[in-house]
């Protein structure tokens, strides 16, 4: 199939294409790359700044910069985020376009990753049926996937899935753009694709597609699995099956250059009341979520009995809890109530939502914290609410007066007391 062209250019790209890339980075917002240009200052020449992206694209001529190294900590050590500049995250997201309804077409049915009409809570409403229905759970850690996965066989699968051959060129240009540390040294890439690229999801979903899911379907066309980009949970009905299947996987991600975690891939057992048996793993994380035995109450009947089921991860709970320490609430004396809830509302509403789909009563120790440090903030404010007893009354009258003032008064509106008293 032949490129279509536009004005002379050997590649057929439209300005329409670039404006449209433009839209969706100006959405996502995101920091600056290694030129230090923020979006605001790339958007005061937008029109020559798109312009030159789409000329340089559409006659081959572009050549990415090097992608900003950010370290971000994690538990057990430090993951490296890959920042592209501004105008090189909107000549990504112009490839990413051109693949994404390819991807579609071919993409498994249980790859939830970054595709339009899926999101991460799909996939964990998935995982938590199945195990319900199945006994045993493969919990997949691939190591070190996105500095690891191979070049060659991201290129391959971009290959079969476009006849455009200026997609495939800036893959491979992308694929090879140096990190930039902050010293300012550059660091080779001859493997894996950096997070936080914009093409880096896409390219990672179309390598697993064909690495994991199109493997599974063909090898073990019964087994059911979620996988978001390379967070993946395999469900089997038996040990026995668990340990062939994880033996397989793990051969197949070392056919294709990658291994799997020795430490964190394992095998869990779904134990409830309707399955008693032990086993040493009986829980596992997917997606910030926790799945493991859980009190649960029978709606019908009143009774309560025990379900396999996800929950916000203790992990999760702990860096948002020292995300609202890092807020100091109670030392902005100078502003409003109404100006804190304008400040933490959009952030908590987002927890909120995506912790909230399962077991949310997980949080409401999260949020009384918060509103522990607001009562702890008008006790510095107002003189008059030192005493307990009054700061008691005018909390009372704050939440019945202004119940939507903050998000999280919507489950909870008591808190703590002796850490208000700190």
């Amino acid at each position: 199939m032949g490129e279509p062209q536009q004005g002379g250019k050997p590649f057929g790209i439209s300005k329409r294409e670039v404006w449209q890339a433009y839209q969706r980075v100006a959405a996502n917002k995101g920091a600056p790359g290694v030129d230090g240009v923020a979006l605001e200052t790339f958007e005061e020449d937008l029109k020559n700044n798109l312009y030159r992206i789409w000329n340089r694209m559409s006659s081959g001529s572009y050549f990415p910069p090097p992608v900003r190294a950010v370290p971000i900590p994690k538990k057990g050590g430090v993951r490296i985020l890959g920042v592209p500049t501004i105008a090189d995250r909107i000549a990504q997201t112009v490839v990413a376009r051109r693949l994404e309804p390819r991807m579609e077409e071919i993409f498994h049915d249980d790859s939830d990753g970054y595709r339009p009409g899926r999101s991460a809570i799909d996939a964990v409403g998935k995982c938590r049926e199945r195990c319900w229905r199945y006994n045993w759970v493969i919990d997949l850690d691939v190591q070190k996937f996105f500095d690891s996965c191979p070049h060659d066989l991201i290129v391959k699968a971009v290959e079969a899935n476009t006849a455009q051959r200026w997609i495939v060129l800036y893959v491979k240009r992308w694929l090879v753009a140096p990190l930039q540390h902050a010293d300012g040294s550059l660091e080779a890439r001859e493997r894996g694709t950096p997070q936080g690229s914009a093409v880096s999801p896409c390219l990672a979903n179309l390598f697993l597609h064909y690495a994991f899911d199109r493997w599974m379907a063909r090898e073990f066309p019964s087994v059911r699995f979620e996988r978001y980009v390379d967070d993946a949970v395999v469900h089997c009905v038996s040990e026995r099956q668990a340990l062939a299947v994880k033996e397989a996987i793990g051969a197949r991600m070392a056919q294709v250059g990658l291994n799997l975690h020795p430490g964190k891939t394992r095998i869990v057992y779904c134990g409830d009341s309707n399955r008693r048996d032990r086993h040493d793993e009986v829980t596992f994380g997917f997606l910030g979520y926790t799945f493991r035995p859980r009190a649960a109450l029978n709606k019908r009947t009143g009774a309560m009995f025990t379900s396999f089921a996800p929950a916000m991860s203790r992990d999760k709970l702990t860096a948002k809890g020292e995300e609202v320490r890092a807020w100091r609430l109670h030392l902005r004396t100078g502003g409003t109530l109404a100006d804190l809830a304008d400040q933490i509302n959009p952030v908590v509403r987002g927890w909120m939502q995506y912790w909230g789909h399962f077991n949310k009563s997980q949080m409401y120790g999260l949020l009384q914290r918060i509103n522990a440090y607001l009562m702890r903030w008008a006790r510095k404010k107002y003189r008059r609410l030192r005493s307990r007893r009054r700061l008691d009354a005018w909390w009372e009258r704050l939440v019945a007066n202004e119940p939507g003032m903050f998000a999280h008064w919507a489950w909870v509106t008591g808190c703590g007391l002796a850490f208000a008293g700190r």
